[in-house]
């Protein structure tokens, strides 16, 4: 790997606070590039960046890309973003964020993990292996990894573990040498029109490798050349057996290796095991990599404790936004051995609230009490979805709770309220949803300011 690769290149990241771009951004600049960025308000990522040399502007404007710079956007920029337009106006070349991406992953031995859900965890037990184990890997994944406190590193140990999203399809500019796909479940409907179809790209994305790791419950056509690996509970080539649920944790052979994992749920137990193929892969024996997930304090945003409210109720949070993975959250949630498991849920696009809210209400009913707010829009317009909103998941969570109380709360600070007056102690609060719902979980903290105007807001 040349760490002098992108020396002398400038490099200009609209929309550089969300996981991915950031992730990118700081990987470009260790690598030597000149990178500067700007975002439409601030977020999480951007302290990071500032941290490390760079200073992102909050605001978009024509001319904010310095000349001569290359210009690195993320999907969810529209084509009128004056930022964008007027790079565009001016010759500048222009990046999707998985072109830069592809570049990164071509620079050594790459793995790269896609997938409906679970893409993020996995690609985050697979860096911390590595870490723990001395390899020294590039990674950039969606969440920050909290034993290292960032979402993204440059390494020199020749890895590199990236997260392929495949909610625009862009994991398909890739050409890793492992290929990951956790699972495949229509999630992104302004994507792909049928789960046929999300199974088609996903086995395009796999056969893209020599070395594919895939779920043995999934039935993808690929080729018969290179190597297909399957994991799974008690199925596949590596698999998972005397699984125990424990709270906040697991327990599990895998041949003959004992492995102890400090995240909850089986759906963890899963993402385990395809880092754990991959290791292997990596040259790691079992018994070493499962030594190293053991001391996996998890990612950001994933069933993170959050911590407890004035009345003793514990929060944690969770990016959830899916009812697969809702569903998977609450089950983890029992484990806890809580008085009530108290579910706070943020939908997530339009798109997706249309189709799934049903399946949505379904899986919210597994907790004691819910609370719905209003969609979070991302990219998408209300007007081009008229009638959805998050009423139609809370109607169905009512439909499927069987009398156990379900609140429609569309403003945040109703849903604060709401929750200050419901919580006791014994509860456990689970905040949902991938939009800014965790900065109600930060709000209902002990001593922490009250979330007051937040609203439901978009991203970039």
């Amino acid at each position: 790997m040349d760490p002098t690769a992108f020396a002398g290149r400038r490099l200009h990241f609209i929309a550089i606070g969300g996981a991915g771009m950031s992730a990118l951004a700081l990987v470009a600049r260790a690598l030597g590039a000149e990178v500067t960025g700007s975002d439409r308000s601030e977020s999480s990522y951007l302290p990071k960046l500032r941290r490390a040399g760079i200073e992102p502007v909050v605001g978009h404007r024509a001319g904010g890309a310095p000349p001569g710079a290359e210009v690195v956007r993320a999907t969810a920029v529209p084509d009128d973003n004056p930022e964008l337009a007027a790079a565009r106006g001016a010759g500048a070349r222009i990046l999707h964020r998985a072109d830069l991406l592809a570049e990164i992953v071509a620079l050594g031995h790459s793995i790269a993990v896609s997938g409906t859900h679970g893409k993020t965890t996995t690609s985050a037990m697979i860096a911390h292996a590595l870490l723990e184990t001395g390899r020294e890997p590039t990674y950039l994944i969606g969440g920050k990894l909290r034993s290292s406190a960032t979402n993204a590193a440059w390494g020199g140990g020749g890895w590199v573990v990236v997260e392929a999203d495949e909610s625009d399809r862009s994991h398909l500019k890739l050409a890793p040498e492992v290929a990951v796909v956790t699972n495949a479940e229509l999630d992104h409907h302004a994507t792909y029109r049928s789960n046929s179809e999300l199974e088609a790209a996903m086995a395009q994305f796999a056969a893209s490798a020599p070395t594919r790791i895939v779920w043995e419950r999934l039935r993808l056509e690929l080729p018969t050349e290179g190597r297909t690996h399957t994991f799974g509970l008690g199925a596949g080539g590596l698999r998972a057996e005397d699984v125990e649920l424990l709270a906040l944790g697991s327990r599990f052979r895998v041949e003959g290796v004992e492995v102890e994992l400090p995240v909850p749920g089986s759906h963890n137990v899963l993402n385990a095991l395809a880092a754990l193929a991959v290791c292997r892969e990596a040259g790691l024996e079992l018994g070493e990599a499962a030594a190293a997930l053991a001391t996996f304090a998890g990612t950001g945003r994933r069933f993170e404790p959050r911590g407890r409210t004035a009345a003793g109720a514990e929060i944690y949070d969770d990016y959830a936004h899916h009812p697969t993975e809702v569903r998977a959250t609450l089950e983890a949630a029992r484990s806890l051995g809580a008085r009530r498991v108290v579910a706070c849920f943020q939908p997530h696009l339009f798109s997706r609230t249309r189709h799934l809210a049903r399946e949505f209400g379904a899986a919210l009913a597994l907790a004691d009490v819910v609370v719905v707010l209003e969609i979070y829009p991302s990219r998408e317009r209300a007007e081009d979805y008229p009638g959805v909103s998050g009423r139609l998941v809370a109607a169905a969570a009512a439909d499927a709770a069987r009398g156990r109380p379900v609140y429609w709360a569309p403003r945040m600070e109703n849903a604060e309220a709401l929750l200050r007056r419901e919580l006791r102690s014994g509860d456990a609060l689970l905040t949902l949803g991938a939009g800014n719902v965790d900065q109600l979980a930060d709000a209902l903290v002990d001593g922490a300011q009250p979330a007051g105007a937040l609203a439901a807001g978009s991203a970039s």
